[in-house]
Formats: C-alpha cells, sequence, structure tokens
C-alpha cells in the first residue's frame, strides 16, 4: 500500500472527534425497548457464568477428579477467552456484520454451555469453558454497539441503564444462583439453564434486531480494505499478550507470582507481546483494532474511570464473601443474600440516573458516585468480628447507588464522541479495559490480603507475651474454664494457648480486611482528576441526532 493510500484510510478512519455539526438521524426504530431486551439476554447469561461456577468448584472437582490446582482452569479459560475475542469483536462485525457476530456467539456460547454440563473429565470441561467464553467476550460489546447504534443520544442513558443493569447484575446473583443449584440439583445445572434462555434470546434477535443501512455500508467498505491487507500479525500479537496477561492476573497469587518461572514468563511475554501490538496497530495500515479512539480523551478518561470501577467492584465481591464466611461464619447463601441488596438498590437507582443523564452535568453524577463508593468503602474499613448482616448490607446499599451514579454516564460519556461506524471499535476496548481491570482487582487485593494478614499479625503478636498483664488474667480465666469443664491442667493450658493464638490470627484478618476496603476507597478518589476530561456539549446529550 502506497504512503498516500495509507494516510488515506487513516485519515478516514482515525479521526475519533467528529464535529456534533455532522450529524446523521438515527435509524426509525420503533422497537427499540424489544431489541433492548433480545440482546440483554446474552449479555447476561455470559456475566452470571463469569462468577456462578466459582461456587460449584468442589463438587466439580470431585466429578473430574481435578486437583485444587487444576481445577482453577474451568474461571481461567473462560476469562482468557473473553479477553481475547473481546477486542476483535468490532473487526469480526466489519466482515461478517454485527447481528451475525452476535448471534454467533451466542450460539457458540449455549454449545459451550452445553458442553460443559456434559463434560465427565476435566479436559474436556476446559475446553468447553473456553469455547463458553469466547462465545461470551463478544457478546457484551455487540449488545453495547448496537443499544448506542439503535438509540439516540438523548435517550441513551436509559440504554445504557437497562445494559449496565445485566452487565452487574450478572456477577451479583451468580454465587448466589449457583449455591442454590448445587446444594438442591446437580453442579451440570449452572450450565444447563442458559440453554432455553439462549435458545430465546437467538430467536429473539433473528426477528428483532436490525442493522442500520449506513453503517451497513460503512462497515462493507472497511472491511473490502481489510480483506486486502489483514493485520494478522497485530491479531496473533493481541492473542498471545492477552491471554498471558490474563493468566498472569489469574493465577499469580496462587503461585507466589515472580517466585514461579511460569508467571515471570507469562508477565514477559505479555509485555513484549502486547507493545509490540501497539505498535503494530499504530503503523500498520488497516489495524485490526483501532487504537486511535484513545486520542479522544472523553473516550481514554471514560474507559480508564470504568477500569478503576470494575477493579474496585471485583475486589469487593472478591474480599466481602470471604470475610462474612471466613471470619463470620455466614454460609454461602447468607452471603450471597447479604450482597444482595446492593444489586436490588442498583437496579432502582440506575433507570433514574439514565433519566438525570441528560439533566444534570453527568461529571456531577460521576462525582457523588465517586464519593457513595468512597463511603461504603470506608464503613467497611470498620467491620469488626461483632459486625452484623445488617452493617455490611448499609455498606453494600450505599456503595450500590454509588456504582449506578457511575455506570450509566460512564459507558454513556466514554462513547459520547464516537462515530456511529466506530462504535463497536470503542465498545470493544471499553469492554476488555473493565474486565482487565476486574482482574487487575482480584490479583492486587488477594496478593494484599495475605501480605496485610502477615504484617498485623506481627503487630499483634508482639504484645500477646507471658509479661502483659491482661493476657495473664485472659490466659487465666481460659484455663480455670477448661478445668471447670473437666479437662486436666496441662490440656487447659494448651486449650488456653491455643484460644489466644486463634483470637490474633482472626484479628489480623480483620485488620488486613480493614485496611484494603479502606485503600479500595481511597483508589476510588484519585480518579477525580479524570472527570476533567468528560466534557460533552448539554446540545449533545439532548441530541436525537448521532454523531458521524
Amino acid at each position: 500500500m502506497g504512503k498516500n493510500h495509507k494516510g488515506n484510510y487513516v485519515q478516514m478512519i482515525g479521526n475519533v472527534k467528529p464535529s456534533v455539526e455532522n450529524q446523521s438521524e438515527a435509524p426509525i426504530a420503533t422497537n427499540k425497548w424489544l431489541v433492548t431486551l433480545a440482546i440483554s439476554f446474552g449479555s447476561l447469561m455470559g456475566s452470571i457464568d463469569a462468577s456462578i461456577v466459582n461456587v460449584a468448584l468442589p463438587q466439580i472437582r470431585g466429578s473430574v477428579g481435578a486437583t485444587i490446582q487444576e481445577i482453577t482452569w474451568i474461571a481461567t479459560g473462560y476469562a482468557i477467552a473473553m479477553v481475547i475475542i473481546m477486542p476483535l469483536t468490532a473487526f469480526l462485525g466489519r466482515r461478517f456484520g454485527q447481528k451475525r457476530i452476535y448471534l454467533y456467539c451466542l450460539g457458540i456460547f449455549v454449545v459451550g454451555s452445553a458442553l460443559c454440563g456434559m463434560a465427565r473429565t476435566l479436559t474436556y470441561l476446559v475446553f468447553s469453558r473456553f469455547l463458553q467464553g469466547f462465545g461470551a467476550g463478544a457478546l457484551v460489546p455487540t449488545q453495547q454497539a448496537i443499544l448506542r447504534q439503535t438509540f439516540p443520544p438523548r435517550e441513551q442513558a436509559m440504554a445504557m441503564a437497562i445494559f449496565g443493569m445485566a452487565i452487574m447484575l450478572g456477577p451479583a446473583i451468580g454465587p448466589t444462583l449457583g449455591g442454590y443449584i448445587v446444594d438442591n440439583w446437580h453442579w451440570s445445572w449452572i450450565f444447563f439453564i442458559n440453554l432455553p434462555i439462549g435458545v430465546l434470546s437467538i430467536l429473539m434477535v433473528s426477528l428483532i434486531v436490525k442493522e442500520d443501512p449506513d453503517i451497513l455500508a460503512k462497515n462493507a467498505a472497511q472491511a473490502s480494505a481489510e480483506r486486502k491487507y489483514v493485520d494478522w500479525i497485530g491479531i496473533a500479537l493481541l492473542s498471545i499478550g492477552l491471554s498471558t496477561l490474563e493468566y498472569f492476573l489469574e493465577e499469580g497469587a496462587r503461585n507466589d507470582w515472580f517466585e514461579s518461572t511460569l508467571i515471570a514468563a507469562c508477565f514477559g511475554i505479555s509485555l513484549v507481546t502486547l507493545i509490540g501490538f501497539v505498535i503494530r496497530e499504530l503503523t500498520f495500515p488497516v489495524p485490526a483494532v483501532n487504537l486511535r479512539l484513545f486520542k479522544d480523551p472523553v473516550f481514554t478518561s471514560g474507559t480508564l474511570i470504568g477500569g478503576v470501577m470494575f477493579l474496585t467492584l471485583m475486589a469487593n465481591m472478591f474480599l466481602l464473601p470471604v470475610f462474612m464466611q471466613e471470619l463470620l461464619g455466614f454460609t454461602a447463601m447468607q452471603s450471597g443474600l447479604a450482597l444482595m441488596p446492593r444489586v436490588i438498590v442498583m437496579l432502582i437507582a440506575m433507570p433514574i440516573v439514565g433519566r438525570l443523564y441528560s439533566k444534570i452535568d453527568p461529571r456531577l453524577i460521576i462525582a457523588n458516585g465517586i464519593i457513595f463508593i468512597s463511603i461504603g468503602a470506608w464503613d467497611m474499613s470498620n467491620l469488626t468480628l461483632q459486625s452484623s448482616s445488617r452493617d455490611i448490607v448499609f455498606a453494600n446499599c450505599v456503595q450500590g447507588v454509588g456504582f449506578a451514579c457511575l455506570f450509566v454516564p460512564l459507558t454513556t460519556v466514554a462513547l459520547s464522541q464516537i462515530p456511529r461506524h466506530r462504535l463497536a471499535d470503542a465498545a470493544g476496548l471499553n469492554s476488555l479495559i473493565r474486565q482487565v481491570g476486574g482482574a487487575m482487582g482480584l490479583a492486587i487485593f488477594a496478593s494484599l490480603l495475605s501480605n496485610y494478614a502477615v504484617v498485623a499479625r506481627s503487630s499483634l503478636s508482639a504484645h500477646v507475651t507471658a509479661v502483659n498483664p491482661l493476657i495473664q488474667i485472659r490466659m487465666l480465666t481460659i484455663k480455670e474454664w477448661m478445668m471447670m469443664l473437666g479437662k486436666d491442667e496441662l490440656t487447659a493450658q494448651t486449650i488456653a494457648v491455643g484460644s489466644l493464638q486463634g483470637a490474633v490470627v482472626s484479628q489480623s484478618m480483620v485488620i488486613a480486611f480493614d485496611r484494603l476496603f479502606l485503600l479500595a476507597g481511597i483508589m476510588f478518589m484519585l480518579v477525580f482528576p479524570l472527570l476533567f476530561f468528560l466534557k460533552v456539549s448539554k446540545e449533545a446529550l439532548q441530541s436525537d441526532k448521532h454523531v458521524e
């Protein structure tokens, strides 16, 4: 391709800040709410399946005869497949059509679900989960792009509210639903329940969703150029880089990070290949992934804040159940029910935020969301062994309001200046950053939890000495109580020492959890400067026309 031809193509596709005056009418879509309903099923199932399997791992491990280390591949394989396909969704959509890709990937997800339910060996199950994740990864960005292309700007906040309800609802109800299924039925039903819902969604999307002719024409023109210069090297670099990065984040904490040769190698490979991928995409005339979209400061800042939001959300969803079950003695079902009010609050708040979006500066809504999440984190940092489910529910509800105030405007503002035919590219990158942010949250906070616990235990142990009068009284009290129950003096002494050691371990874990909850709130406050770049004109928010 000549230099002039390359420059013309880059100029055609690289401009991501078009003027508001250059707009086109939104396609007539009298069935836009049916479109929303039809394509929400797939994303909801995909987000549920990312978390529902975790509670069934002990039963699955027994059925397939896997070790604890091996069984983690069920979750890791799913996550790796998702991050590989997300940024390539637009590339595939241009070649085959967004509606067709959505249907294909939904079909792959349904087939993968059926194979997972029938699996009786670890290899077969991991392969099926990878296939399932490959299908699920394309559903979220494609749904987001279709909604943005269907709704005019003044109604997109409500569309994103419904989209957000599907995305946020999955991880929240997944563990509770999985626990109920495992307790009452066979673990395979956590996959089989996807089949009727998936088939219904395929039928609805086939009949209801219509693609806009203008977008089809523009995608066809770009696909024609891509067929002449297919970016196989970029696709290969992206696949290798993201898969090794996801494995590094998913498995690093379980393998002591850089103490493991495999984890260190994955980090090095991901670093080199992703740097190579960025260079490739910015220099290749027809890139598979349009990284030039990050030249738009609104898209970049909104996407980064969304990544931090999912980092905090996934960290909390990991920390809270562990805290409730390991320290407060909750069952899996009780901890799931304690988390449910946050979901209910979000379901109530998201449509309200969607209504307010075009009337209030989105930056003000996002700022309030950051404050609510930080207040909820501060409440969680004061949890103790005497805390009740009421204390956890209150903090969760506060954060639920915060997440609702963040998700709707962020997903709407971030893509507000992206041309309609580029929405699939932007949605894929936006979803990828959220997915990687969630994986980073789990990896970082899982590692910090053990480190903070060790530091806290060391500090507490320094005060638990035989010369401490309070410790002497505590030891004597426990020893006398044991002897009153019929224990001999030596046994009573051993039980007293063990009791104190257990108390030190429990209190050190509480301190570690409290510090992490507070850290999550502080991290969120640090994104405030990014709000400066989220500038969208009021006319654009209330327009009936899409930016072209």
